[in-house]
């Protein structure tokens, strides 16, 4: 396996320093996108927007609660509390 240059090595800490916050702006675009799909790319972009909010650390009780609902503006709602939270 090659080594890494300086370079590569900033590119690869500086993604996982944000991580963060590139999945807070990943599940926002998700949440925008929510709005506008139904039916199987609906369901497509709920498996993607529970796979940020694992990564963000919310709790499963929560995630299984605005995935029963469906509501994009109660996880509009989350959001704005998680980048409030930053």
């Amino acid at each position: 396996m090659q080594k890494r240059s300086k370079y590569q090595e900033r590119i690869i800490k500086n993604y996982y320093q944000n991580l963060e916050e590139i999945s807070l702006q990943k599940l926002s675009e998700h949440v925008t996108e929510l709005y506008l799909e139904e039916g199987k790319a609906r369901e497509r972009r709920w498996k993607h927007i529970v796979n940020l909010l694992e990564k963000l650390e919310v709790k499963p009780d929560v995630i299984a609660r605005l995935q029963a609902n469906d509501n994009p503006a109660e996880l509009a709602e989350l959001v704005k509390k998680l980048l409030a939270r930053k």
